[in-house]
């Protein structure tokens, strides 16, 4: 094993190339997702933006309207299939509503004063209040996520017109629980990349190739190669006289390769491309192939699915064909 260099050459922006940790959290993201879309009560309305309401706290929940709207539904036992809607609804406002949810059984003057308040006659009742106003919205039916959703944007819009455009405390925790961290990453790939951070490249490159031979269709661990070989071509190049070079020698093809590796380390991944395409225009046969075969290379490094390497390879099979 190599010993890390005492002056590594220079480090690709990670953000400009590829995250390997990326597809673990978009993963879990869609997991998440995926739940709340399912009607999940506990991944779409956390507990701060649901609220059982009584003779006792009702006041306080009405003084709430002032900071943002508050969703009454009066409900009773029976009555309140399809009530999951509202609770799924609230919690894709993220706190910028709230909902208040009334037994009617459990609380018949409060229930029967809400009713004549909103000159209704049956539940289930849904309704809006905003700085103390009372809005009708349904009443004997709870809406489809079709027929609420535009409604409750339509209050939201209302309430932020009226001054009311605040946020529930626990927001900003329930921003955090919908972005979850990424899961670790697999043992070599953390092997890999911490020795890449100490400019380890043999390192590097035996853990990739090993987590290679366990999943050939590693995309990550290809992609971590494919960085360690930018990497080691770069090792020892004096970066201003390599872009002199290839400014002043379009067609050489070693010169604009070296500048291409320099582009993509810098985190300039579209300038990399279209340097290396149009090598592949200005030149033919074993220069022309060295120049594509390297493009494919910084392709790797960046991931197949960044729109940025969709583009060039069209600008490639242009130039190609």
């Amino acid at each position: 094993m190599s010993q890390p260099s005492a002056q590594p050459g220079p480090q690709l922006n990670l953000r400009g190339a590829v995250d390997l940790g990326a597809i673990a959290a978009r993963n879990a993201r869609r997991e998440e997702v995926a739940r709340r879309q399912a009607g999940d009560p506990v991944a779409a309305a956390p507990a701060p933006f649901v609220v059982d309401v009584t003779e006792q706290n009702f006041t306080e929940v009405v003084q709430q309207s002032a900071e943002v709207p508050v969703l009454v539904e009066l409900w009773a036992e029976g009555y309140d299939t399809g009530a999951e809607v509202l609770v799924t609804l609230v919690g894709e406002a993220g706190g910028r509503l709230l909902l208040a949810r009334i037994d009617a059984q459990a609380e018949p003057n409060l229930a029967q004063s809400l009713l004549q308040t909103l000159q209704a006659r049956s539940v289930p009742l849904v309704a809006a209040i905003v700085k103390g106003q009372p809005i009708p919205l349904f009443t004997g039916s709870y809406p489809s996520a079709e027929e609420g959703r535009p409604l409750l944007e339509e209050v939201l819009r209302v309430a932020e017109a009226n001054g009311v455009s605040g946020r529930l405390a626990g927001a900003e925790d329930v921003d955090q629980a919908a972005e979850p961290s990424a899961p670790p990453l697999p043992p070599l790939h953390a092997e890999a990349l911490a020795a890449l951070e100490t400019g380890d490249l043999d390192a590097a490159a035996a853990a990739w190739h090993k987590a290679l031979a366990q999943d050939p269709r590693d995309v990550e661990a290809t992609a971590g190669l494919a960085r360690v070989g930018v990497l080691r071509r770069l090792e020892g190049v004096d970066a201003d006289a390599a872009r002199s070079a290839a400014a002043a020698a379009p067609t050489d093809v070693a010169a604009q390769l070296v500048a291409a590796d320099l582009d993509l380390a810098g985190g300039h991944v579209e300038d990399a491309f279209a340097r290396l395409v149009r090598l592949v225009t200005l030149t033919a046969g074993e220069e022309r192939d060295a120049a594509r075969t390297h493009l494919l290379e910084l392709f790797a490094v960046v991931g197949p699915d960044d729109p940025r390497v969709a583009k060039a390879r069209l600008a490639l099979s242009r130039a190609l064909f």
